[in-house]
Formats: C-alpha cells, sequence, structure tokens
C-alpha cells in the first residue's frame, strides 16, 4: 500500500474506468496480443513526463503546466491553440468517464444510468469547488483503494464463478497473431503518449513533486502498477469470450465488449454487485473531479490568465456539463471518443514538441499551428486516397470504425497525422522564411529570421554560442516582457508568433 500511496501521490495516471475499458474490446478482437501492447503503450510513455518534466520546469520555472511553456516558446496564439486543444481533450475524456460508468450501472444493476450520471457531476462540483486540486489529490489515493479492491473482487469472480468453455479457446483465436495487434504496436504509443500531454492534470502533479527523485520515483511504480494491473483487466476480455459472456446468447442484443470486465462481476451474488457498483461510481468520480479540476485550471490560467474570478470559471464548466452528460448517454463507443482526441494530440504534439530542441530555435507558434491543423487535413488526404471517397475521408477523422476495419485505415491516419504535421510546419516555415527574407530586401534591413536566439535566464540575456551557450533558459528570438500579472503560474516573458 506504501507503494500504491507513492505512486498515486505523485502523477495521477490511473483514471482507472475510461483508460481500461478500452482494454476489454482490444481483448476481445485482437487478443493476447493487444492487451500486452496496450498495457506496455500506456505504462511505458508515463516516463516521457519524468524526462521533459524537469526540463520543462527549468527552462519555464514560472509555470506549471505545458501551456506556460508554449506561451513563453511560441506566443499567446500558440499557446491559445494548445489551451483549445486541451480543454476539448478533457471535455473528451469528461464524455468518455462519463459514458463508462453509465453502461456500467445499466448492465449491472439494469437502471437508467442518467441520474447516475448527473449525481455524480453535481457531487464531484460540489467537493472541488470547496477543495480544489487538494480534494483531488485525496480522491487519488481513494482510487487506487478501488482499483486493488475491485481487481481482487474479479481475481475472485473469475476463479470461482466462471465457467470457461474451452473448446471457445481455439476457436476465437484470441491467442494467435493478427493484423490488428501487429497496428497496434505502433498506433497505440502514438496515441497515448501524444494524448497524455493533452492533460493539464498530468503536468500539474508532474511539477508539483518536490524533487525530480521523486517524480522518478513516482512515475517508476505508477508504470508497474499500471503494467501489472491493465494485463489483468484486458485478460478479462479474454476470459469474457471464452465463458460465452461476450458477445452473449442474444444475437440482437449483443453484450459491448467495453464492459467485459463488469459483465464478469454480474455473475457475483447481488450484495456483491451492489459494492461493486459503488465501488465502480467512487472510482468514476475520482478520475472525472481530476478532468473537471484540470478544465478548471486550464481556463483560469491559459484562456483568462488568471484575472477572470474562478467562480465564473466554474460555473462556465458547470454549464458544460450538460452537453457533456447528453454526448455521454448517447455516446455510441468509448473507444471512439479516445481515438479522435488521439488523433488530434498525434497532429499536434510533435510539431509542438520540436521547440524543446536548441537546435531548432528558429521554430515558432506559426509552425505549430500550421503544422498541428495540416496533421489533421493530412489525415483527410490519405482517406481520400486510400479509399477513394472523400466523405470516406472526412469519416476518418472522426474514426467512424474505430480500430477494427480490418483494413490499413486507422493504422495510415495515425501515421499521416505526425508525420504530416511536420511536413506541414517546415513548409509553414518555409513560408514564414520567405515573407521575413522579402520583406527584409524591400526594407532594405539584414535578414535575420535565422540567427541565433537569446536565451532568458534568472532575467539575463546571453546570446547562444561559443563558449556562452546555456542549456537552461526558453529560447526565443526576442524576449518579450510580460507584467500583465504577478499570479504564480504565469510566465514574465512570451515568445514570438511570426
Amino acid at each position: 500500500m506504501l507503494a500504491w500511496g507513492t505512486c498515486c501521490r505523485y502523477p495521477k495516471f490511473l483514471p482507472f474506468l475510461p483508460l481500461s475499458l478500452p482494454l476489454a474490446p482490444l481483448a476481445t478482437i485482437s487478443g493476447v496480443q493487444g492487451v500486452i501492447v496496450y498495457a506496455l503503450s500506456s505504462a511505458l510513455p508515463l516516463f516521457a513526463f519524468a524526462w521533459l518534466g524537469p526540463i520543462i520546469r527549468r527552462k519555464c520555472p514560472q509555470g506549471f503546466v505545458l501551456t506556460e511553456w508554449t506561451r513563453q516558446r511560441y506566443g499567446d496564439a500558440a499557446a491559445l491553440y494548445l489551451s483549445f486543444m486541451t480543454l476539448v481533450t478533457l471535455f473528451l475524456y469528461m464524455v468518455s468517464e462519463l459514458s463508462a460508468v453509465g453502461q456500467v450501472v445499466n448492465m449491472l444493476a439494469g437502471i437508467d444510468g442518467l441520474p447516475v450520471l448527473i449525481v455524480e457531476c453535481i457531487i464531484t462540483t460540489i467537493y472541488t469547488s470547496l477543495g480544489g486540486f487538494k480534494i483531488s489529490f485525496f480522491t487519488d489515493n481513494i482510487q487506487g483503494t478501488m482499483v486493488m479492491a475491485l481487481v481482487i473482487i474479479a481475481t475472485i469472480s473469475i476463479g470461482v464463478e466462471t465457467k470457461i468453455d474451452t473448446s471457445l479457446i481455439e476457436e476465437s483465436g484470441l491467442l494467435k497473431g493478427n493484423l490488428l495487434g501487429w497496428q497496434l504496436v505502433y498506433i497505440l504509443p502514438v496515441a497515448l503518449l501524444t494524448n497524455s500531454f493533452f492533460l493539464s492534470h498530468f503536468w500539474l502533479r508532474t511539477f508539483a513533486s518536490k524533487t525530480d527523485r521523486d517524480l522518478w520515483t513516482g512515475i517508476s511504480l505508477a508504470v508497474v502498477a499500471i503494467l501489472i494491473i491493465f494485463v489483468l483487466v484486458g485478460c478479462t476480455g479474454l476470459v469474457a469470450v471464452w465463458a460465452g459472456l461476450v458477445p452473449g446468447d442474444d444475437p440482437e442484443n449483443p453484450v459491448d465488449g467495453g464492459v467485459a470486465f463488469f459483465a464478469l462481476l454480474q455473475q457475483l451474488p447481488n450484495w456483491v454487485v451492489g459494492i461493486v457498483i459503488v465501488m465502480a461510481v467512487t472510482l468514476s468520480t475520482a478520475a472525472f473531479d481530476s478532468f473537471q479540476t484540470a478544465m478548471v485550471t486550464s481556463a483560469s490560467n491559459d484562456l483568462f490568465r488568471n484575472r477572470l474570478n474562478i467562480w465564473w470559471i466554474r460555473a462556465g464548466v458547470v454549464v458544460i456539463m450538460v452537453p457533456v452528460v447528453v454526448i455521454a448517454i448517447r455516446a455510441p463507443s468509448i473507444l471512439q471518443i479516445y481515438l479522435i482526441s488521439d488523433l488530434v494530440s498525434a497532429a499536434t504534439i510533435p510539431v509542438l514538441c520540436l521547440g524543446l530542441s536548441e537546435r531548432f530555435y528558429f521554430w515558432r507558434g506559426f509552425e505549430v499551428i500550421v503544422g498541428g491543423l495540416g496533421g489533421l487535413f493530412t489525415v483527410f488526404l490519405f482517406g481520400l486516397v486510400y479509399y477513394q471517397d472523400a466523405q470516406k475521408g472526412a469519416e476518418l477523422l472522426l474514426l467512424q470504425q474505430g480500430l477494427f476495419t480490418g483494413d490499413w485505415g486507422c493504422f495510415g491516419a495515425f501515421v499521416a497525422a505526425p508525420v504530416g504535421g511536420v511536413l506541414w510546419g517546415f513548409g509553414a516555415l518555409g513560408l514564414r522564411l520567405g515573407i521575413q527574407y522579402f520583406s527584409a530586401k524591400r526594407k532594405g534591413v539584414r535578414f535575420d529570421a535565422l540567427d541565433k536566439p537569446l536565451v532568458a535566464e534568472g532575467g539575463q540575456e546571453q546570446l547562444v554560442g561559443g563558449n556562452r551557450h546555456v542549456d537552461s533558459g526558453v529560447l526565443r528570438d526576442e524576449v518579450v516582457a510580460d507584467d500583465s500579472s504577478d499570479a504564480p503560474g504565469i510566465a514574465k516573458t512570451k515568445g514570438r508568433f511570426f
């Protein structure tokens, strides 16, 4: 329990319901191979926060989220662009969280999940408004305990109550390799790693660690915990298929693989099922409050620069919960919701992170925005060429077929997004340099767009190059003071967009 508390104390990387539920449908389709790939792809990318967190913290010591470094490096426009993408991602995560718990309640209790969703939204709004992130940190520990309890209950359920039809094991083909399983080796690391960058509550917990060593320790323990738990949860999808619970005996009303874990628990006595429902809703609440608080923080810090009263921000988040609930009860697939946000992040994050390297000192916000949007447009172009149909190309942006298309459409989309984003970024770089070159010639001034930048460190400006090179600090072509706010978490300088 000490180790569990440690990994939950730092970044909260265990929003159990939304992240683990996609494991079940993957397991029922791609088998053991999909389970292992998903577990590794969910756990290992967390080390990126241990690696990049200290770097970004040194470059932007005043900030505590990725967006603040983006503003300091690329300027206001790029920061607002990233903030918008972050809020969209949090919105989708909130939808998937409520959709997941609604399905679980409906399956285990046989009742409409809408009242539960409404009550959950009200409760999380009340206690996060009173306690903020402190109460969210507290629920992290509760969530860790609940996850361990659910894993134990699931183990008992499988060992005692579940009857496996051994004839279905070979027939299912889940022990064999398959096309989707090999595609996931690329898709999932790209999707889960880049999407994690959009989640501000990850960065808040990363920067909240006292030392870099604490950060590495907490994340290392979290990686081990996630690997174990996700493999166990994923295996429930396999067992559910072999026990005949998924898709079930009714072809007109098949059991969704996304709730295979709880389909196994449904076999337990009613009083145990009641406890499981309470635990599932508690888990969902613990994850949902992090998304809700992260949305408040992102909107307040990134959009309004802490100038708008926090209660107005909270009121806005309450209003947003209305469409969140409406979409959650109508959402056809939890996995599709995640894939949409993953595709957006796959197009945006690679072109954004180029600015972390001092070799790309010439990279600016213009390239980041054009590259991110261009990456999504490249997905459409790929779909247009691959399917020879503009409508299917547009549908590929929404991944309406999910992962289980049996072709290379989804795989190609996740290749086109980051590669296209970087190519569009370099195209934007060429356009910007061309405009600046001809503008300099027209004005009769020196073309300086590729000059070595200044490094701002401790309020001092130093030229990069020779013996005066400084590895820390933030690269900017021009250091612009921003004295508009003295609030914590606000950088005092900002980069140039163009």
